[in-house]
């Protein structure tokens, strides 16, 4: 939980600056966008490669110093003097990331084998919740009352303690088996691309990142714009409803272990859809309603989806893992960029539209995992 959680306050570290970005940059929303998608697109491009080079070094011993340099380019992103090195930096930081993310789920899969992985896995996508709340909320109020500079500082240094606490508590693996040569760990590779199950389950990750990642981009421009105008600030203060999700993800790990992968899927489907419709309402508290739902539902799918990766793969985890992030993360880094067209023809609806057609893409994925 706690490497999710030091994690994550990078990954969408910018989604409540946007509109302020827009502004001091003079910047269309597309290109601001930029600065989410650049950091999805790296963690996308480096996992598979992070994924079979943790087959034969291990799991802590990868997890621990990704952390610490993960550090290295929030610090430097403060230095940024124009959009461009921003978003530099920001690609710089989704490199470091699948060298937590794909091996702590790997190593969850291994390590609770047996024993609840859907608990324990719904436990670690907590923890990335709560990171995600906080790396949005922290850069929106310290941008309104400091400046945006701080902000990266300040992630920069919970990524250095969160670094500490992993070294210090994570126990080592006892279930790990190393692949013995660089072959064997390539050859898993390329069977689990073969595998059409684990590459439905992949494009059940791509799909739903694409549609989390879209609700909570153009969201901002929507509340930034007349009737709401909501400051930097405000913008952050809307990721509580992350918080819910935060509740509701482990007792939906436990109610996974219980009935199973496809009905847990498909009512978290639900639960999203109805949050995303009552974003829709010109009520404010309406939509923020909507928005907890809609996340929370999208939290669970996420869990269903790791578990579910990790009982199709069977072997080589890591690599599998890898494999996922980089679906995952492709979907995301899309989720950011494609909508900027269904804004600029339809505003907010027709970005809805979008994600609640994206949203039961994904059952059609759960779906074909399980045959």
């Amino acid at each position: 939980m706690l490497a999710g959680t030091t994690t994550f306050v990078d990954v969408y570290t910018t989604q409540a600056l946007l509109p302020f970005l827009k502004g001091i940059y003079h910047a269309s929303e597309l290109e601001v966008s930029l600065t989410v998608s650049a950091t999805i697109l790296a963690v996308a491009i480096a996992a598979p490669f992070v994924g079979l080079f943790a087959e034969g070094i291990g799991r802590k011993r990868i997890i621990v110093p990704a952390l610490f340099g993960l550090a290295v380019p929030t610090f430097l992103a403060a230095t940024s003097g124009s959009l461009h090195a921003l978003i530099f930096w920001r690609f710089l930081q989704g490199l470091f990331i699948p060298g937590i993310i794909a091996v702590t789920m790997a190593y969850i899969n291994e390590e609770w084998a047996g024993r609840g992985v859907g608990a324990a896995m719904a436990a670690y996508v907590a923890g990335t919740v709560f990171g995600g709340f906080l790396g949005r909320l922290i850069p929106g109020i310290i941008t309104t009352h400091w400046n945006w500079r701080t902000a990266f500082v300040v992630l920069g240094m919970l990524n250095l303690l969160g670094g500490l606490g992993v070294w210090r508590w994570l126990p080592p693996s006892e279930k790990f088996v190393a692949s013995s040569q660089v072959r064997e760990s390539v050859g898993h590779f390329f069977g689990h691309l073969r595998n059409t199950r684990l590459l439905a389950t992949f494009g059940m990750g791509s799909s739903l990142l694409f549609a989390l990642v879209a609700a909570f981009t153009y969201v901002n421009f929507h509340l930034a714009a007349a009737p709401y105008h909501l400051n930097t600030a405000e913008l952050g203060s809307i990721f509580f409803v992350y918080l819910l999700g935060l509740v509701i993800t482990p007792v939906a790990g436990r109610y996974l272990d219980r009935v199973g992968f496809l009905k847990t899927a498909t009512l978290a489907a639900c639960l999203s859809s109805i949050g995303l419709g009552l974003t829709l309402l010109s009520s404010l508290p309406g939509i923020i309603i909507g928005l907890a739902l809609f996340s929370s539902g999208k939290f669970v799918l996420q869990a269903t989806a790791t578990s579910q990766m990790g009982k199709v793969a069977g072997r080589a985890r890591s690599a599998a893992a890898g494999l996922y992030l980089t679906f995952y993360y492709a979907g995301g880094s899309l989720g950011a960029v494609v909508p900027a067209f269904f804004w600029k023809w339809g505003g907010w609806p027709a970005c809805v539209a979008l994600v609640f057609t994206v949203t039961w893409i994904t059952i059609l994925f759960a779906r074909a995992s399980t045959e």
